[in-house]
């Protein structure tokens, strides 16, 4: 495989240009309305997104009604995988859904667990699951929860503030035009979603690298993704929690997110199928 050390830190730098102009555009509203709005919403939707963050392990197990393994084929390749990168052994779940699919959540590599649903296990070859909880794995080590959970924060805020605006008069301080006003904030709402977004794109690119690199080989991982983007467009996860989308490996949703809507695209917490492929094939060159 090539090596990536150039690409990650490019990979890095576009997550952390994400972040910033994230940042910048909390920073442009919040000065156009004032603190009296934006420190009340930052604190709830703060407080929103820290209890997801500190829990997202118990709430997604549980929205899944996954069970913990302690053995196993699936356990054993958690195990030396974990081992392999440097990490601290993640809880292992398997969910009963037949929607083929896999996850990883905790807010922290100690509070790690990795979770399969029973469409998955019996759809994958052990190669292809290896190349699945690779990537997972790295999700785990790359801390891409925390990163995911301070977009979420910063893009929840302005949709809330986009949301209650018209409802609670924003805009009109100092004399300014309300519906100028707050055709700009939900101009801002719909922009930090979009970045949000991206943001969640280039750690999918992240994971899927580090995840063949962990593995030894991008193989199984290609193959697996070739056959659970193909499996879920016929049978779709019935998914409980729509904000957990980002946390599989292939969007749940993403049914709806395939027909080729450039508009619809833009929101997708995944790259199409067919791009992650063709990243993975150049590692292999």
């Amino acid at each position: 495989m090539k090596p990536r050390g150039v690409r990650a830190l490019f990979n890095d730098a576009k997550t952390a240009l994400l972040l910033g102009a994230l940042t910048g555009l909390f920073v442009v509203v919040g000065r156009m309305i004032g603190p009296g709005w934006v420190i009340p919403m930052l604190v709830f939707g703060g407080a929103m997104n820290v209890g997801a963050w500190l829990f997202s392990d118990r709430i997604a197990i549980a929205s899944m009604r996954a069970k913990r393994v302690n053995d196993g084929p699936l356990y054993e390749t958690v195990e030396r995988l974990s081992q392999r990168a440097g990490l601290p052994m993640p809880k292992v779940y398997i969910s009963p859904h037949q929607a083929p699919n896999a996850f990883a959540t905790g807010r922290s590599p100690k509070k790690a667990a990795v979770c399969f649903t029973q469409g998955a296990m019996q759809l994958l070859t052990p190669e292809e699951i290896e190349g699945v909880a690779a990537h997972e794995l790295a999700h785990v080590k790359n801390h891409d929860t925390l990163i995911s959970t301070v977009a979420a924060t910063v893009a929840g805020v302005l949709a809330m503030i986009a949301q209650w605006g018209l409802f609670l008069g924003i805009g009109r301080r100092e004399g300014g035009n309300p519906l100028v006003m707050i055709g700009i904030i939900i101009l801002a709402a719909v922009g930090a979603a979009v970045i949000k977004a991206m943001i969640s794109r280039s750690r999918e690119y992240e994971a899927d690298a580090d995840g063949a690199k962990l593995a030894g080989s991008p193989h199984g991982l290609m193959s697996a993704l070739q056959k659970l983007d193909t499996l879920s467009r016929r049978a779709p996860l019935n998914q409980p929690n729509p904000a957990m989308n980002n946390l599989f490996i292939i969007e749940p949703l993403a049914s709806s997110l395939r027909g080729g809507n450039p508009l619809t695209r833009l929101f997708a917490s995944h790259p199409p199928t067919e791009k992650r492929l063709a990243a993975l094939a150049r590692l292999a060159d």
